[in-house]
């Protein structure tokens, strides 16, 4: 409007004064499109800013948007990932449950074949010498002798009675009961061909009962004195087991690979590969 009232006064002076020479004429034209000019300016001008206005608007729906997706977003990762924890629990669980019905398995064939030599041995021994017999009295004889009774001898416990009741007490979850057993049988059978099985099975109560550092010495025991023994896989898997309980992430890490690259055939390695590779340790 300024500027329009600029020029209207122009104009109509320049009608007034229709004998002003033409230089004043041309200046009073130029200055006409001068004004012209700015007023096309002034119009560009305006139409930037609400053309800047309306961006910025966009901008700032767009990232609201994008901040609520992306909260939306974390939400779901977060739920995710506790549900991916919750899966790796269970398959670590699950895992050491057949574990443990794996050993009890072989454990049981293991004693089975054991009690079958046994018993065939003793098929085959011969028979016991027979005591003396009794002399008869003789007939017309003044007084009868006396004969005289030992005293029957208190057979000793039997070596597999003792063993098959310590394993059903850890079977039972009486885990004291299977140590005393265990130990009472390795105390009195200590070259036994089951002495290897029970050092490893009371490793294997005292690990049940969380006793984590006493499970370790003892499994320690088996790997040291019987290393040929096929319990040598399982001591090495579950000291690594322990370690780990214990917060001992590096050491049982280093049981745990030793079965796996020392012992790759037994049934014990797949078990350490699975629990290396939920630590985040390659196995190749």
């Amino acid at each position: 409007m300024r500027l329009l009232s600029r020029i209207v006064p122009a104009v109509l002076a320049l009608g007034t004064f229709a004998c002003v020479s033409t230089s004043d004429f041309q200046q009073v034209q130029s200055q006409v499109a001068e004004l012209q000019e700015q007023l096309a300016s002034v119009k560009r001008t305006a139409s930037s800013k609400e053309e800047v206005q309306g961006v910025n608007q966009r901008i700032a729906e767009q990232t609201e948007t994008l901040l609520k997706s992306n909260a939306t977003l974390v939400a779901k990762v977060d739920e995710i990932d506790e549900h991916v924890q919750n899966m790796q629990g269970a398959i670590e669980q699950g895992g050491y449950r057949n574990d443990r019905l794996a050993q009890q398995l072989t454990q049981a064939q293991h004693d089975i074949e054991t009690l079958r030599a046994q018993l065939a041995a003793m098929q085959a021994a011969p028979p016991a010498a027979a005591s003396a017999g009794t002399t008869a009295p003789t007939a017309g004889t003044a007084a009868m002798s006396e004969v005289t009774v030992p005293a029957p001898v208190t057979p000793a416990a039997d070596p597999m009675q003792t063993y098959q009741a310590a394993y059903r007490d850890y079977q039972r979850g009486n885990y004291d009961l299977a140590i005393e057993g265990f130990r009472d049988f390795l105390a009195a059978n200590a070259n036994s061909e089951l002495a290897d099985n029970a050092s490893y099975w009371i490793g294997e109560s005292l690990y049940s009962q969380k006793k984590y550092q006493e499970a370790i010495e003892q499994f320690d025991s088996v790997v040291n004195k019987y290393p040929r023994s096929d319990k040598v896989p399982g001591a090495l898997l579950k000291k690594g087991y322990a370690y780990i309980a214990l917060g001992q992430k590096a050491q049982g890490i280093v049981q745990l690979q030793y079965v796996v690259h020392e012992h790759p055939k037994s049934q014990e390695a797949p078990l350490a590969r699975q629990k290396l590779k939920a630590l985040g340790i390659d196995t190749k």
